[in-house]
């Protein structure tokens, strides 16, 4: 029986106590740094790891990215204007031995470290450049901090600047001068559509132009091509027309003055020769009827 104690004792002594100190589960993202009577033997993991009880002390280092806030930090641009700006690291482990061994609070470090770099890089940058080019400083904040935490086994992957706060008085001028912008712009976007709509009403009264006077030229061009062709009709029915017909025409043409009710009439220089012919006419008409009639007596 008390055998039995013994072992059950052993037993538990070994599967609750000694088991979990020497087995550890390494997930995929992170690293084991073992540290056996005090020296560092390596990283193990990812898997199972074995461990000496007691003798073997386990440091868990975590391989993810992880982001770090720097709150606002006063710093003074190269034209001595006070400036508030925060910005966000991202980092991530890339040896865990140095991160362990190197620095023992990286995120304190990091954030002090961060702090006066910043005043740094922004001392040699006026107002103007560090409102304009944010993206610039980015890169400069990343590469100089990562230049100081490569040796603490940490990489600085990306810097964001959040905000930039500008002195009271800069921003009141920064707001007169958008206001001032936008001004300009609706002056200069009004002036260019008045311009525009006046070259439209232009080009549209000048292609009117062209087509009235494309339709007068085939106008005239018709009515010239209408009155020749009315002259020629004429003067070929004029042909055919002798002396007898041009009689018999004006004489009607007495005959409904005749039958007019006016007192007063003009007659063409010419009428008195047209009388002469037609009395020619005449004569040679009853003259020939005369002869005509004796040659018929006889």
């Amino acid at each position: 029986m008390t055998a039995l104690i013994v072992i059950g004792v052993i037993l538990f002594f070994f599967l609750f106590i000694i088991l979990p100190l020497s087995i550890k589960i390494v997930r995929e993202f992170q690293r084991l740094v073992v540290f056996r009577l005090g020296r560092m033997i390596g990283p193990k993991g990812p898997g199972m790891v074995f461990l000496i009880p007691i003798i073997d002390r386990p440091q868990w280092v975590d391989l993810r990215e992880f982001y770090l806030e720097i709150p606002h930090q006063t710093s003074i641009t190269k034209d001595n204007a006070p400036i508030s700006i925060d910005f966000i690291t991202f980092y991530k482990v890339v040896d865990p031995v140095q991160s362990v061994i190197a620095i023992q609070d990286f995120a304190g470090a990091a954030l002090n470290i961060a702090a006066t770099t910043l005043r740094s890089v922004v001392g040699d940058i006026s107002l103007d450049d560090v409102l304009a080019k944010r993206e610039e400083i980015n890169q400069i904040l990343r590469a100089k901090l990562d230049e100081i935490t490569e040796r603490w086994g940490v990489k600085v992957t990306n810097v964001e600047i959040r905000e930039i706060i500008p002195p009271p008085a800069v921003q009141e001028a920064m707001t007169r001068q958008m206001s001032a912008e936008r001004s300009r712009r609706a002056v200069v976007t009004e002036a260019d559509g008045t311009k525009e709509a006046a070259v439209t009403v232009a080009e549209g009264d000048k292609q009117a132009n062209i087509l009235k006077a494309e339709g007068q030229r085939q106008a005239a061009i018709l009515t010239a091509e209408g009155f020749a062709l009315a002259l020629k009709t004429v003067f070929e029915a004029a042909k055919g027309v002798d002396a007898k017909t041009m009689g018999l025409q004006y004489l009607e043409a007495l005959k409904v003055l005749g039958a007019s009710p006016s007192t007063k009439f003009v007659l063409p220089l010419e009428f008195t020769g047209l009388l002469k012919g037609i009395g020619g006419f005449a004569d040679q008409a009853f003259g020939s009827d005369g002869q005509e009639q004796a040659a018929t007596s006889g």
